[in-house]
């Protein structure tokens, strides 16, 4: 079993209770509004970091990241992006397990079509009385398995 720890909308915030609940995976996918580089390289002593860059990530250190991404995981095809709203393809078609978007802040877990889409929700500053959270996929074989992680602080 694959376990990858799923992330978002951190606005720079990164907290310890994150960091904790990310600690094991094998690979972490950031789905925008970092907030800050210094976010990506505490992730990164977790575990390899896929990320995109979010509305909010403005400025020379966000420009070398890409808006969405593909990225492969235990022969899972799994795509990045930050906005649902902004999803120009068909999962399906193009061949993906998994769709992993932030930017609502709002913790989703849901199935369409065969394709498991995951929000996180938002780990860093707390938007109205919304949970701070995380997600865990785990990929054993065929299954794929999505839980949220909601962060006691």
């Amino acid at each position: 079993m694959i376990r990858v720890g799923l992330i978002s909308d951190t606005h720079g915030l990164m907290r310890p209770e994150a960091l904790a609940a990310l600690d094991g995976v094998s690979h972490i996918v950031h789905a925008g509004d970092i907030g800050t580089p210094e976010i990506l390289a505490q992730l990164g002593a977790i575990a390899p970091v896929t990320a995109i860059r979010g509305n909010n990530d403005k400025g020379p250190w966000a420009r070398g990241i890409a808006e969405h991404e593909v990225v492969e995981i235990g022969g899972k095809s799994i795509y990045v992006l930050h906005d649902l709203k902004e999803l120009d393809l068909d999962p399906v078609a193009a061949g993906f397990a998994v769709v992993v978007t932030g930017h609502s802040h709002k913790p989703l877990i849901t199935t369409r079509d065969d394709v498991l889409y995951v929000n996180p929700g938002s780990a860093g500053p707390r938007r109205f009385t919304l949970p701070i959270s995380v997600a865990m996929l785990e990929i054993a074989g065929d299954a794929i398995h999505a839980e949220i992680r909601e962060l006691k602080l």
